[in-house]
């Protein structure tokens, strides 16, 4: 009976060990594992229509796959306010939502950790539902710089409608200023490279067509012409003396 329970002692210890050793593993393969930034990626803000079903859209970046371990809690701090309320929480596959009145029975999970998605719904948004809304996601071992955060505005169906005009009256706008700058800016510089061929052209022809200007000829006068040009063969006929037969005759 003694060796009996020396044996079952035995192996409790051995088990013990070996568990221990199991744990002290995964200890050190947590801190001895690569550790990275988890970045979490939400809109800055959103408006939705009162009595409406609103998206809160979150996703995240992590290089390491996601598992058991991937929890995902969302908090709400309403405006005015300078503390938040967690209002829902993911771990497991399994949804946990606190009591916080104005979210109960209207949040659903809309995600895919499998996707690095960690977005919900929440049904029926009233305007106790404007605030901020905060996405925290937790991969281990990688570490949460910064939370998304979310701001949500509620409006009604008719001041919707006003801010959407708004906004393509300002677009369009926008869009036919720039383009009006645009043609003005064109025909600037085609009009200045135009101008600036003619004169060059121009100038060029005036240059072609002026006359080139030659040495002034130098005429001799009267007194040289009479000394320097030689008597012609009609001036000595006529200077000579007659002859003494015509004078008989």
């Amino acid at each position: 009976m003694a060796e009996a329970v020396g044996a079952l002692a035995l192996i409790v210890a051995s088990a013990r060990r070996r568990w221990l050793w199991s744990v002290l593993a995964a200890m050190l393969g947590l801190l001895t594992a690569r550790v990275s930034t988890l970045e979490v990626h939400t809109p800055k803000e959103i408006f939705v229509v009162n009595g409406t079903q609103g998206k809160l859209t979150c996703t995240f970046d992590s290089p390491n796959t996601t598992g058991w371990l991937t929890t995902v809690s969302w908090s709400f701090q309403p405006d005015g306010t300078d503390s938040a309320v967690s209002f829902f929480h993911y771990s497991q596959g399994q949804v946990y939502i606190g009591d916080y009145p104005p979210f109960k029975d209207r949040v659903t999970w809309a995600g895919d950790l499998d996707k690095k998605d960690a977005s919900i719904n929440i049904e029926n948004i009233q305007a106790v539902h404007n605030g901020t809304y905060i996405c925290d996601v937790k991969n281990p071992p990688d570490i949460v710089v910064r939370p998304g955060h979310i701001r949500l505005h509620v409006v009604e169906i008719d001041n919707l409608l006003v801010f959407l005009v708004w906004v393509v009256v300002g677009t369009v706008t926008a869009v036919v200023l720039g383009l009006t700058l645009l043609i003005s800016l064109v025909l600037v510089v085609l009009y200045r490279r135009k101008h600036a061929k003619r004169n060059y052209t121009g100038c060029s022809t005036s240059e072609r067509l002026s006359p080139v200007k030659q040495a002034p000829r130098k005429y001799p006068s009267n007194t040289e012409g009479l000394v320097k040009s030689p008597p012609s063969a009609g001036s000595h006929q006529a200077a000579a003396p007659e002859s003494p037969e015509s004078t008989s005759v």
